[in-house]
């Protein structure tokens, strides 16, 4: 797995080993943030991070911090590794080793912008609905989701705005 754009553009990242996380595909990412644009300046959370490939791409690409939250204790370790081997400071980048739902419960930190790619096997609506409450009112929630997965976020007052399918993936974009 790689960096495909930015500062860290090439950058070999490891990939968490018997770990309960998927990862996302290099053509998912780089249509995500193809999709996004300049994403100068921004904060990400990153939930589910795996590896924290999405988190490291943003930073490459001009983000200004990042919060990685993955709860697969291996995943994390690789998380950490990967941050260590790019020399990350803790002010661009923090990994929590945490469930998504936990974090969310105990944290009142928002976001310009969220990326969620839960495990297919535990993707819960309502904590996609959760993840809306953090997300800044100028922001955007892209979920990536197995590709016949819908998911009703309009009670937060959020819109989807785009959908793009990948293969086994597809990508949802939301604004409010």
């Amino acid at each position: 797995m790689r960096i495909i754009a930015g500062q860290y553009k090439g950058r070999i990242l490891a990939s968490p080993k018997k770990a309960s996380t998927h990862p996302m595909s290099e053509k998912l990412r780089g249509a995500i943030f193809a999709a996004l644009g300049d994403i100068e300046g921004l904060s990400l959370l990153d939930a589910y991070s795996g590896s924290g490939a999405i988190g490291f791409e943003a930073l490459s690409r001009g983000a200004k911090h990042v919060t990685a939250v993955e709860a697969d204790k291996t995943a994390y370790a690789t998380i950490r590794s990967n941050a260590h081997a790019l020399n990350l400071a803790d002010h661009d980048f923090k990994a929590v080793h945490s469930s998504v739902e936990s974090w969310l419960a105990t944290t009142k930190e928002s976001f310009d912008l969220i990326i969620a790619d839960p495990p297919y096997d535990k993707v819960k609506d309502s904590t996609m609905l959760k993840l809306t409450e953090r997300l800044n009112k100028t922001g955007v929630l892209i979920l990536s989701l197995p590709p016949d997965h819908s998911v009703d976020l309009a009670v937060s007052g959020i819109k989807l705005v785009k959908a793009k399918h990948y293969g086994d993936a597809q990508a949802l974009f939301f604004k409010f």
